[in-house]
């Protein structure tokens, strides 16, 4: 990106502008939540890069020539990075030691052969997951979406380089099959498994597949900004979720992009510890509210502990133990906030 067009970006737009994930508009009752620091992210674990590092890092990242370079600005957020881009690291890392000139573009291309090879096979995997799930389905219906699997399967072993498997065609296809009455909660569960189709925030194999295309600055910047503040609806807004703090979240960029609009209960199928991060990311959130970081949201944890139960199905249960307001006392520390405000 040129100076000119980083004068344009923001802590507020960065992610929409590189990263497709809206920071305005719908989520901006979650403002309050993008100034905290030091927060856990409640899907991923680690803690997130708060907005002010960017402009730090969009400084660094301009001056990047070399594939040293590159690790070198990288190595400040390494204990903010998440599986995948972990693992990239280490791969960009032992590239540079052989080759500190040479720039990260072509250490993605020289293993790019054998990472579509292991993609194709993530792929597949997953559409066996989905055929076998139409077994439980309608002749009529399981036909429909085995046409289709069956479609993926010929473009991902095609060696074209013009029709290539589009995980978003088909997870669109899908929502295109108008199921029998009976059927609705098998298919719903078909269309959640078909979301576990790898993409560069799950595997180290689309990731090297994707950006091997990309120039090595974007290939930096998209490792740095699956880290960065995302405000997520807990309840998504397709299905009705609220643009309000209490069905807010403060998570990783990627951990948002992944759960699209997975089911909660179903996420945590995939990353089991979400319970355990959640908590972890309650008492961050309570640690900054004692601090008068959040003057005004007193209510937020258990607003969100509430909204966690049922989209969760139960499954996450959060403690408050630590808290020092009582649900009474948080809700007239906002009354009394906002009556400072009205004067």
């Amino acid at each position: 990106m040129t100076k000119r067009n980083l004068k344009h970006v923001t802590p507020q737009n960065y992610l929409k502008y590189y990263y497709d994930i809206p920071y305005e508009g719908k989520t901006s009752a979650g403002k309050p939540l993008r100034k905290l620091k030091d927060i856990t992210c409640p899907y991923r674990g680690i803690k997130i890069i708060p907005s002010e590092k960017i402009k730090g890092f969009e400084k660094k990242l301009a001056l990047c020539i070399t594939a040293e370079d590159g690790v070198e600005v990288l190595s400040d957020y390494q204990e903010n990075m998440l599986a995948t881009e972990r693992v990239m690291f280490a791969i960009f890392k032992d590239f540079t030691r052989i080759n500190p000139g040479d720039n990260l573009q072509n250490c993605l291309q020289m293993i790019r052969t054998n990472c579509l090879t292991r993609l194709k096979l993530e792929e597949m995997e997953v559409l066996d997951e989905v055929d076998r799930l139409t077994k439980k389905l309608s002749p009529q219906t399981a036909l429909k979406i085995r046409s289709k699997t069956t479609k993926c399967r010929q473009i991902i072993i095609s060696s074209s380089t013009h029709d290539t498997f589009k995980r978003k065609t088909f997870l669109s296809s899908l929502e295109e099959i108008i199921p029998k009455e009976n059927e609705r909660e098998i298919l719903n569960d078909i269309r959640n498994k078909a979301l576990f189709l790898p993409t560069s925030e799950s595997s180290r194999n689309a990731f090297v597949v994707k950006y091997s295309k990309r120039s090595q600055t974007e290939i930096i910047r998209r490792i740095f900004i699956a880290s960065t503040g995302s405000i997520e609806h807990v309840t998504p807004a397709s299905n009705g979720g609220l643009n309000t703090i209490g069905n807010f979240l403060l998570t990783t960029a990627s951990g948002n992009r992944y759960r699209e609009n997975m089911p909660l209960c179903e996420y945590i199928k995939r990353y089991p510890e979400i319970p355990q991060y959640m908590q972890q990311y309650i008492e961050d959130i309570i640690r900054e509210i004692h601090k008068g970081s959040l003057q005004g949201n007193e209510t937020y944890p258990y607003k969100i502990k509430r909204k966690l139960f049922e989209e969760s199905d139960g499954r996450i249960m959060i403690s408050l133990s630590s808290y020092k307001y009582s649900e009474e006392e948080a809700a007239e520390a906002v009354e009394a906030y906002e009556k400072r405000w009205d004067k």
